[in-house]
Parts: structure tokens; sequence; C-alpha cells
């Protein structure tokens, strides 16, 4: 019989979930679809998968920025019996403010760097005061401090700090140069996860695709019933400064953008989310869940 892997060597899970753009009553509707059903939907799917360790929600809550669609976040949170920590980050549509009333108390944490034996996970704040985003000195400055040269890093975000493509580029982070000066500083930051542009995308910081050493099928990672799967598993590798860094994008909880229109409009999706699987060894794994 194998001997169990040791505690502090056990791989970490954790889902994204991001943009719910929730409204003050329960059956509001964005662009044809229930949000608060979609989110639900979301949550009951994590519930049932007992690998996931924790949540990461990288923003955008509500969409008629009104308090009761923070209430509303929290009171389903709790209906659908979530038991592990959710971590957050403002979007822009978001007022931190109210986000610290409403997850004040478990399962909720305001916690921005979450530590592991191997791994940390940087919760950086690109809120700005307007629709696009800016990573401040402040928040660079928090994130070099927050940073452990021995541990690998997985940064997450709400805004997207490269371009994909369509409308919501007008709406991406505005000091791209300046967050990736200070990300470049660094050889053992993995990967970047962000929401914000309601689509689960892999892209590079570099024209070419970021180095993998290998990528293969992972479908026995999670187990989540009436769900469509799209499972990608990719061995990232520090190589030196200013490698290649691989940004995931999040599919969102209310609805997925269409890129072909220069605009908001809705695709014939369910809600979605992102689970990454690290590793001991910095072995990156992430999988998109659809509803």
């Amino acid at each position: 019989m194998s001997n169990p892997t040791p505690i502090k060597d056990k791989a970490i899970v954790l889902a994204q979930i991001t943009d719910s753009h929730l409204f003050s009553s329960r059956d509001g509707m964005h662009h044809g679809h229930n949000v608060f059903e979609n989110l639900k939907k979301v949550l009951l799917s994590i519930c049932h998968n007992p690998k996931i360790d924790y949540v990461v929600f990288t923003g955008d809550l509500t969409q008629d920025h009104s308090e009761q669609s923070y209430q509303n976040f929290a009171d389903l949170v709790r209906e659908c019996g979530v038991a592990i920590p959710i971590y957050y980050l403002a979007g822009n549509h978001d007022e931190p403010e109210l986000l610290a009333k409403y997850f004040s108390a478990a399962p909720f944490s305001s916690d921005t760097c979450i530590e592991h034996p191997h791994w940390q996970i940087q919760l950086v704040d690109s809120k700005s005061a307007t629709p696009a985003g800016y990573v401040s000195e402040q928040a660079l400055a928090k994130l070099k401090t927050a940073i452990k040269q021995d541990k690998h890093q997985l940064v997450m975000m709400h805004h997207h700090p490269i371009d994909v493509g369509y409308f919501i580029d007008k709406h991406g982070l505005q000091n791209k140069a300046d967050f990736w000066q200070a990300i470049n500083d660094y050889d053992n930051i993995q990967t970047i996860a962000c929401g914000h542009v309601h689509s689960a995308m892999q892209l590079s910081n570099e024209s070419e695709p970021a180095k993998v050493t290998s990528v293969t099928n992972a479908s026995n990672v999670i187990n989540t019933p009436n769900a469509t799967k799209i499972t990608k598993a990719v061995t990232t590798q520090s190589t030196a400064v200013n490698q290649a860094v691989t940004l995931y994008t999040c599919p969102a909880t209310s609805i997925q953008f269409d890129p072909s229109v220069d605009g908001v409009a809705a695709l014939a999706k369910g809600p979605g989310y992102r689970i990454f699987n690290l590793s001991a060894d910095g072995n990156l794994h992430t999988d998109v869940v659809y509803l």
C-alpha cells in the first residue's frame, strides 16, 4: 500500500467565480438570463464537488448597484450551504464598502494573500473610478511585499491585463505597462486569472504561447453532475524573469459575452466557472465548467 500524501504536499483546488451581475430582485433578468438562478446553479455545483477547498470571487457582484443585490449574494451563499471559504475582490460595478459590509462573516474572508506551504494566491485590486481597470502604485507595492520568492504564485484580479479582441477591451486594464513591469520582476509567478470578460480564454503576455511542458486531459479532476466540461491541464515551469505568463479568463455566472457584437450581448450559453488545481511541485491544472 502506498503511503498517503502529506497534508502539506496535497494539491490545492480552488474555484474561481465572477461577474454575477445581480439585481435587487431575485427575478432580475440580464439580457434574457435570470442571473440569480444562474449563480445558484454555480454555487450548488461547487457544493457538490468535495475536492474544492475554497472559492475566489473576482468581482462585479451587482448590475443595478443596489444594496439589496449584495444581500442577495450573501443570502444565496448561505441558502446553498457553502461551507468552504470565499475570498473576494471588487469589480468595476462594485462598492468595496458594501462588499465588506455583507461579506463580513464566514464563509467570506477579506484576506488578499492566501498562504499555502508551496503556493501563494495573490488577490490584486484593479477597481478604478471608471469601468476600466487600474492597479494603483499602492496595490503594486502591496503585491511586491506579499510575494515570497520560495513559493509558486497565482495572481487573481478582476480586469484583464491582456486585450481579448472585442468591445470589453475599452474597459480593460489601463496601466498595463506598470502592471507587467511589476509582474516581470518575478520568475515564480505561474499564472494570472481574471474575470470581467465573460468568457473562458487562455492568453499569453507574449506573442508566442506561454511555455508549457505538457498538455494532457484531466477529466478526473472534477466530477460535476449535469455539467459540460472543457478540460485542459497545463504544466507550467518558471524559467527566467520576463518569461511568458499565462492569463486565464473566467466565464461569468451571469451571461457569456458574444464577441462578435460591439457591445453587451449574450450568447445562448449557461453560467460557468473555473477550477484551478495547484500541485506542490508547481504544476497548475485548470478546468472550465459550464452548466
